[in-house]
């Protein structure tokens, strides 16, 4: 495991901390079962690490390692489930929800897929539940363009390479372990003899450029000790899960009318619709804290895995103007993708996974939330002859409040909402303020389509849960 998969990982102690990703396909008729498990086949053999169990090392010195499953049963990984009569998506996202909140079994890789049929007029959902550890956002799109076709009849794709299981001893854990976190250390910086040239040519460059990458290693991974939201404070065991559609072509519009992208149009109606939440429970707050995922992922990086590293920044939410709201987002957020510590991102996980889980824990459970945006497909796509005709990805809390993850597809972006119902007991209502976050952002491109505006996807009405 990486320095980044360990630290995904290491959190499943702490069970609010536990880092699942729910993806759910809706799809337009019930895909062939045969066909399903012979893709699913071959797609977990492009990304390993879905044939892989944690082994523990014998003297714990090293952490788990990924090693082959010698008695992988895909058929334990793929359920299929028949819905009740008049189920209907609300029942999909109770499915989902169940699906967050339960532990995956360690003895066996850490994935399921369940399919969901007898939704109306034939359709049905597929559900896929993942272990962080094994991908992030981006390695999950690549993978995914494994297993979705781009025609119904299917894709032909090209014979995947068997892998070979390899047995390693306990030293040679330890000492691959130790060795990966030095390289990393090497890869996320320059190299010693670099550094000594650079500090003879120029040697008060050398030091201030030191010093900034200190500066920036203390930002990244700097203790948080308090909770800026006034409300949203507790945190619990139990999820909801809600969806909100918005039409990616305004979000894009607003986004470029104010010089942005659809990253800040996306982080700025969350901040106007935690304002509109926070104004109705009378409570007033002039910063809230948000984790964004940065990838690092390079071109040569095989799919799956975790190339990432979680900035966690204060954002100004003292205006309802979106321009400039959108702006103070759009200024933050790059600032973080240049700082000098990011390609460190790997050697500060490792920090961090030589801390108690207590004590990282009380930093996450100190974050207002979560948002990710992943970029989806502008094709159709289809799973072993059935259309998708929907994807909503719900990311973990991590400790906070709530997850929000957008993915667009095929013109539409789905934010998956994923609600600690501790921090938030009226997640209808808090979705509804969400809702009001994006129609304010897309007012700022009108439409002469009243429809085309930001919808909550229904769901089951679990506001009472604890």
């Amino acid at each position: 495991m990486t320095q980044s998969d360990l630290f995904t990982w290491s959190m499943e102690q702490d069970p609010a901390l536990r880092s699942t990703i729910v993806s759910v396909l809706v799809l337009d008729a019930e895909p062939e079962w045969d066909r399903l498990v012979r893709i699913f086949d071959r797609g977990t053999r492009v990304a390993p690490g879905f044939r892989h169990v944690l082994s523990a090392a014998p003297f714990g010195p090293a952490p788990p390692r990924r090693q082959y499953d010698l008695h992988f049963d895909l058929s334990w990984h793929l359920r299929h489930i028949a819905l009740p009569p008049l189920a209907d998506q609300a029942a999909v996202l109770e499915f989902a929800r169940n699906e967050v909140m339960t532990a995956f079994d360690p003895a066996r890789p850490l994935w399921t897929f369940t399919l969901l049929s007898g939704l109306p007029g034939g359709r049905s959902a597929g559900v896929l539940k993942v272990h962080h550890s094994l991908t992030d956002g981006v390695g999950g799109m690549q993978i995914a363009a494994e297993v979705l076709d781009l025609a119904r009849e299917g894709t032909e794709r090209g014979p995947v390479r068997a892998e070979v299981p390899r047995r390693v001893g306990p030293v040679a854990d330890v000492l691959a372990w130790h060795g990966s976190a030095g390289w990393g250390l090497l890869q996320g910086g320059v190299s010693a003899s670099t550094a000594l040239a650079h500090a003879v040519v120029d040697p008060v460059g050398a030091v201030r450029d030191g010093a900034a990458m200190v500066s920036s290693l203390v930002r990244l991974a700097r203790p948080v000790t308090e909770t800026l939201s006034p409300i949203m404070t507790e945190r619990g065991l139990s999820r909801q899960l809600t969806v909100l559609e918005v039409p990616l072509a305004r979000l894009e519009e607003s986004a470029v009318r104010a010089g942005c992208t659809v990253n800040d149009a996306f982080l700025t109606a969350l901040l106007l619709g935690l304002r509109s939440y926070h104004r109705r429970h009378d409570a007033s707050f002039t910063r809230v804290r948000v984790t964004v995922p940065i990838s690092i992922r390079t071109p040569n990086d095989p799919p799956g895995g975790n190339r990432i590293t979680l900035a966690r920044f204060a954002v100004p939410v003292d205006t309802d103007e979106v321009v400039e709201l959108m702006w103070v987002v759009r200024d933050l957020v790059e600032r973080w993708r240049r700082e000098p510590a990011i390609p460190w991102s790997n050697a500060v996980a490792a920090v961090f996974n030589r801390l108690p889980v207590g004590a990282v824990a009380q930093m996450l459970r100190h974050v207002d939330f979560v948002a990710s945006d992943v970029a989806g497909s502008p094709v159709p796509l289809y799973l072993a002859g059935a259309e998708v005709e929907r994807v909503h990805v719900f990311g973990p809390t991590i400790g906070t409040a709530f997850n929000a993850t957008l993915i667009s597809h095929m013109g539409t972006c789905s934010v998956g909402i994923n609600t600690d119902t501790a921090a938030v007991p009226d997640p209808a209502e808090f979705t509804e303020c969400l809702a009001s976050g994006f129609r304010k952002v897309l007012a700022f491109a009108p439409d002469p389509d009243p429809r085309s505006s930001a919808a909550v996807v229904p769901s089951a009405d679990r506001s009472g849960a604890s």
